[in-house]
């Protein structure tokens, strides 16, 4: 799990933690409400996500909650600007569950396909074997845009386990090389706050998986619910959370307040002795 060129850029996940920026060009996004969904506006938040630390930006033109119809065409539409915008300026990842958008970004440059489905759609493994580009494949219950009420496990963390190495030995079969696979054991997705919490809790179980570990937990409901706050007061829990992760075994973290959570990271990674301090002044 250590050294890896992604996007062009090396990073050692022995001893260090990639911060990755959302932007969404979506109408319909859980946090940020399609603040970004205007081209303008999200090109905007890719240099200032850039600025604040970002060292890989997330685009995504379809979430993952239930919602109206959105065509490949349109999807490639809403992201393929972006990515031609943020790609000199850091990694640039692409949240989509199909093929044939993945195909088109890693050809524009995207360094990362973050396929929020687990592979449902096996072609994407395909789509990204023999090329530069890095796999997440996360864990999720139901088909994006597909509602799953209740969800129920008798162990949440070996289920979601057991998924995700199901999916890898998917992907390896098509092709995917084992230095190309990150998972996501899917924060929210299709779990309750019960169950967030208990995977994160016991994250290093799937660190131990044996392939970098993403912690998608911005902003998500189990930190409101945990902490009775609203959407747009969940910053220190989510930064809680962030530290948490990493301590866990996360080494991506994916997040919409950039600059806070770079500070939070590099103090982290410090702490774990990975990261020598800017500069030492103090009683030396």
């Amino acid at each position: 799990m250590g050294r890896r060129i992604i996007g062009g850029r090396e990073f050692d996940f022995a001893r260090q933690v990639a911060v990755m920026a959302i932007v969404n060009r979506t109408p319909d996004s859980f946090h940020d409400q399609g603040s970004t969904f205007a081209l303008e506006k999200a090109l905007e938040r890719v240099k200032q996500a850039a600025a604040d630390g970002a060292d890989w930006i997330d685009i995504g033109g379809v979430p993952f909650a239930p919602g109206p119809e959105v065509s490949v065409a349109e999807e490639i539409e809403r992201v393929l600007p972006v990515v031609t915008a943020a790609r000199d300026l850091a990694v640039v990842s692409v949240d989509t569950f199909r093929p044939e958008v993945a195909r088109e970004v890693i050809a524009a440059g995207a360094g990362v396909i973050n396929d929020t489905s687990g592979l449902r759609d096996p072609a994407m493994a395909d789509t990204v074997a023999g090329t530069g580009a890095q796999l997440v494949i996360t864990h999720s219950l139901a088909a994006p845009r597909t509602l799953w009420p209740s969800p129920q496990y008798r162990d949440v963390t070996a289920e979601v386990g057991a998924f995700l190495r199901s999916r890898v030995e998917l992907a390896l079969s098509r092709g995917v090389r084992p230095d190309q696979i990150i998972i996501d054991p899917g924060h929210d997705l299709n779990k309750n706050t019960l169950h967030t919490l208990e995977i994160t809790r016991r994250l290093d179980e799937l660190a131990a998986i044996g392939y970098p570990l993403l912690a998608a937990v911005s902003n998500k409901d189990f930190i409101g619910e945990t902490l009775d706050a609203a959407q747009h007061d969940r910053l220190t829990g989510t930064l809680a959370a962030v530290v948490f992760c990493i301590v866990r075994g996360a080494r991506i973290v994916r997040v919409h307040d950039v600059a806070a959570t770079v500070d939070a990271v590099r103090m982290t990674e410090a702490m774990l002795g990975w990261r020598p301090p800017a500069y030492t002044r103090h009683n030396i």
